[in-house]
């Protein structure tokens, strides 16, 4: 163990996204207007549905976390990146490294459970309308957020399990502007192969057979939806569409990048940005303009919060 611990790095050095100053800048603007729309969009789905009463459904309640999930998404490597275009010497620790494939794992792992249980919300809904509150329940709705964020740190700690263990002792430059376990374990003093075929079965097929899963699940319920022409029909088409673009979103990226591990293709970078800043971004923009319901309450939830700061900030009175 103590020669393990001399031949370890202690940090790692980030390639980053560009080293032209012109774009370190312009990457600079648009990141952190990206991030902050970002977290304010899905910090007011999230008050939204909390401070509306009709919005007190499943399909709201797992939005809700999902817009929970994608907060903290963008935010494990995000700020680091903003900060790094200004840094010439982009590097992190050894454990800082570590926090951030624990992180990415987790949240990752987490949202693919809860894009598979929402995807079983709307199933039930659309398929079984007549047992939809009894299925649905409050009990098992928590239960599904559990199960996720159970399932998530499960599958992050199968992921760093062997990753910990690891002789890391040069080169040390992950050629990403975050670790992430492909990057990563190309780094270390042996052969990695078995790991990265291990890495694939667990992250990669997952994955794609829980793409499958939800691909199934939307051609049943657009199926049946078709056989169905009504308003209801029409709004619960919509509500299925943007749930599948959502999916659709997430999911390319991670099964490029963790079923062909082993590539150095800059359009790594290009889909490791879009599913960790983009997809996140894009979240509330899709559910808000694809969903009538949730449109109306944002707006007056907006409304409500103007109002109110033009009380708390009155015009002068003559006396």
């Amino acid at each position: 163990m103590e020669g393990f611990n001399h031949s370890r790095v202690s940090e790692f050095m980030l390639f980053g996204l560009t080293d032209s100053p012109e774009l370190q800048i312009f990457f600079f603007v648009l990141f952190s207007i990206f991030y902050l729309m970002t977290m304010f969009g899905n910090c007011l789905i999230l008050i939204t549905v909390l401070s509306t009463p009709h919005l007190h459904s499943p399909m709201y309640f797992l939005l809700s976390n999902l817009s929970l999930i994608d907060m903290c998404l963008s935010s494990f490597a995000t700020p680091k990146m903003i900060m790094d275009f200004f840094i010439q010497r982009k590097t992190i620790s050894f454990e800082g490294c570590i926090s951030q494939i624990f992180f990415l794992h987790l949240f990752t792992g987490t949202e693919i459970v809860l894009l598979i249980s929402m995807s079983f919300d709307r199933y039930i809904a659309i398929c079984k309308p007549l047992h939809y509150s009894t299925i649905m329940s409050q009990r098992v709705c928590v239960g599904l957020v559990v199960t996720s964020w159970t399932v998530g740190f499960l599958h992050t700690i199968s992921q760093l399990t062997f990753t910990l263990y690891l002789p890391f002792c040069g080169p040390n430059v992950v050629d990403s502007f975050f670790c992430d376990l492909p990057v990563v374990i190309q780094l270390a003093c042996i052969d990695t192969y078995i790991l990265g075929i291990f890495m694939i079965s667990t992250s990669g097929v997952i994955a794609l057979i829980s793409f499958l899963l939800l691909l199934t699940s939307y051609i049943i319920v657009l199926v049946a939806i078709k056989d169905h022409s009504s308003t209801g029909s029409s709004k619960a088409f919509s509500t299925c569409t943007a749930h599948f673009i959502v999916v659709l979103m997430f999911f390319g990226p991670c099964i490029f990048i963790y079923v062909w591990p082993f590539t150095n293709f800059l359009v790594d970078r290009v889909l490791s940005v879009f599913y960790t800043i983009f997809t996140p971004f894009l979240n509330p923009i899709i559910y808000t303009l694809r969903n009538q319901e949730m449109k109306i309450a944002v707006m007056k939830k907006l409304s409500n919060q103007y109002s109110n700061l033009g009380k708390t900030n009155p015009g002068y009175s003559v006396q």
